[in-house]
């Protein structure tokens, strides 16, 4: 299968899902770890609210007076906290600097964002939704005031071809001298890759989240 061909944009570093010739070579996300606030509070967002089972629990092997949490994602990749009972939660937007953590974006079934979306504010969470070009998003925030990105795919994208399908979806904006990722663009690269054109019909919500951001 060929790669998407590479292209002039505003910088000279091509973009493509071409694997690079480099001394390590990753296979996969295996888990990101984050220093959360206490246990009661971590697993009350990410296991009550965003629904991932805890899946581990055992000593911070760095530091044996923090507990770390281990968290399932839903897809085998793993997101895990350092916490401390003595460690209050702060929901206030966080400032991010070099080498900080801006967001954590998870997949959500699309067909059920305005569901998700009523939860969110049940449960006392304010959002924001965007169109993201290639994908739907929720915005909101997490007990600890970091921003969590709930993004729904507009299509039915196999998890292995992802890159793939973005890198020819950047080749196809490229070349229409658009400013980002569009529907017409993400088609265009599955018909190109001969990936079926299956299309998610998302349901936009009703307002922004009472809370907002």
């Amino acid at each position: 299968m060929s790669d998407a061909p590479t292209q002039a944009d505003e910088s000279d570093i091509p973009v493509t899902a071409e694997k690079p010739d480099s001394p390590v070579g990753v296979t996969g996300v295996d888990h990101i770890t984050l220093i959360g606030s206490n246990e009661e509070d971590t697993v009350e967002y990410y296991r009550d609210i965003l629904g991932m089972p805890l899946v581990l629990r055992q000593p911070n092997l760095d530091d044996p007076e923090a507990t770390h949490l281990f968290f399932d994602a839903g897809d085998g990749r793993i997101i895990t906290f350092f916490v401390k009972d003595d460690r209050p939660s702060d929901n206030r937007p966080k400032r991010v600097g070099m080498g900080g953590v801006h967001h954590l974006a998870f997949s959500v079934d699309g067909e059920r964002l305005a569901e998700i979306a009523e939860g969110l504010e049940d449960a006392g969470y304010g959002y924001n939704e965007f169109d993201r070009g290639a994908f739907h998003s929720l915005y909101t925030r997490d007990h600890n005031g970091l921003t969590i990105e709930l993004a729904a795919d507009k299509f039915e994208i196999p998890d292995d071809r992802r890159g793939e399908v973005l890198a020819h979806a950047q080749a196809h904006r490229v070349d229409a001298g658009d400013e980002y990722v569009k529907d017409e663009h993400m088609r265009a690269a599955l018909e190109e890759l001969d990936i079926p054109i299956e299309e998610i019909e998302i349901p936009t919500t009703a307002s922004s989240g009472t809370g907002g951001l």
